[in-house]
């Protein structure tokens, strides 16, 4: 590609960290939120102007058709545009903004091309893949892969008792347009680690994701004065949680280090006053591991520190399991793919993992998925000093320009990845 289209990415992708831009030059874009509508007002222009058609769906997910192939499938590109609170301006945006821009090198690409493609191209702005506001994360996509259902995600309320189904509307973006029918998936992201910044590498091609698991942890004490209480009669909801949270913590020395990770990240109690002892106490444990076994050890060695803090303190103390994703092999078809691509481009790749949770994660479910990373600058991301250098995102849109134009070509198969199908929107609606 030329100079002059690589100029264009990067002018876009600034000009996007722009809305919703924070002192500290990060973003916060919560997914519904007037921020979230300004860029996907940003998307569906990007789209218009190109002559694209544009969708969104009935969970607010939000499509730009590429037509290259009349009635044929469409080779899905994208990522999410909503953020954490007071987050990085890399996670999630450069992946959608890649993947315009790569569409529409492909599309330029097709009129010149000797053998056109088989399939169209797509691009797609997940919603609520950070589930910052709405809880679960990864939601949009899940529910078009059929693994969450979409009535019970609409119904799910932020903490100040706002729907998905009402923040949508507010927004304008609670869709009726149907779903494009899929035929392979491919996203880039950074990577939210430090491997390819260490050995000078410049893309990651995921083979797997690992396995998480949360806990949904409620404590239940009673309300009291704090002045006027008795420490012995006190039934302190706040005090009990917090010996939950250092558990949460202290689990992972059980294991080798770096084989577990666990965090408590959100945490609400009742009443909430300087002068009261908290009666109730909400917060979500968050467990990852490689090993499927090792995160069900830490939780079942969570659940039984839970019993002896609630005898403990006098207190009842409810945990269930929520939002558990198994491990994820990507296709080794898609694989070898991006090692070729990489190859032809002249850029150092090597295989890598998922830590964290990606809208991929679910597409690799349904259809061939190619999971892609840049170089994160100290590995740092979900904070407002995530960074991604300018020359290792324009390599990263080359490469997923390289990868969609062979994806189009029919380079992956369903059956490649022991898939039954390519029809996304038919999983979706199972």
């Amino acid at each position: 590609m030329t100079r002059d289209s690589d100029v264009s990415f990067l002018e876009d992708f600034h000009a996007v960290a722009q809305i919703g831009a924070t002192p500290a030059h990060g973003v916060d874009r919560q997914a519904a939120t007037a921020a979230d509508r300004e860029t996907r007002e940003w998307f569906r222009a990007f789209a218009e102007q190109r002559g694209w058609e544009t969708r969104v769906d009935s969970i607010g997910n939000q499509f730009a058709l590429v037509e290259l192939v009349p009635g044929a499938p469409y080779v899905l590109l994208g990522s999410h545009l909503d953020s954490q609170p007071l987050g990085g301006r890399f996670d999630g945006a450069y992946g959608v903004i890649a993947g315009l821009h790569a569409a529409e090198r492909i599309a330029a690409r097709a009129v010149s091309a000797t053998a056109g493609p088989v399939y169209n191209v797509a691009v797609v702005n997940w919603f609520n893949e950070e589930g910052g506001r709405f809880a679960p994360s990864i939601m949009g996509s899940s529910v078009f892969a059929g693994i969450k259902n979409e009535q019970e995600m609409l119904e799910v309320r932020d903490l100040s008792g706002i729907s998905v189904r009402e923040a949508l509307a507010g927004i304008g973006y609670l869709g009726t347009d149907e779903r494009p029918v899929v035929s392979a998936y491919a996203e880039i992201h950074i990577e939210q680690g430090r491997i390819l910044e260490r050995e000078g590498l410049t893309i990651g091609a995921v083979d797997r994701s690992w396995y998480t698991q949360k806990l949904d942890i409620e404590v239940l004490g009673e309300q009291s004065h704090t002045g006027a209480t008795a420490m012995a009669d006190r039934h302190d909801a706040l005090l009990g949680a917090a010996k939950v949270i250092a558990k949460v913590h202290e689990v992972t020395d059980l294991f080798e280090p770096e084989t577990l990770v666990s965090s408590v990240g959100q945490l609400t109690l009742e009443p909430n006053s300087p002068i009261v002892v908290a009666r109730r106490v909400h917060l979500i444990a968050d467990l990852r591991a490689d090993d499927a076994a090792t995160v069900l050890a830490a939780r079942d060695q969570l659940l039984a520190d839970v019993t002896e803090i609630a005898d403990a303190y006098g207190l009842t103390i409810n945990a269930r399991d929520f939002d558990v994703r198994d491990n994820q092999h990507y296709p080794e078809s898609g694989l070898a793919l991006a090692e070729a691509a990489a190859a032809e481009l002249g850029l150092g790749s090597r295989r890598i993992r998922t830590m964290a949770g990606h809208d991929s994660v679910a597409m690799n479910r349904i259809v061939p998925t190619v999971m892609l990373f840049v170089p994160s600058v100290d590995g740092v991301s979900h904070c407002e000093r995530e960074f991604t250098r300018d020359e290792d995102m324009v390599e990263g849109v080359a490469m997923l320009a390289e990868v969609g134009w062979r994806l189009a070509h029919g380079a992956l198969q369903a059956e490649d990845a022991g898939l039954s199908g390519t029809s996304a929107t038919a999983a979706a609606h199972a």
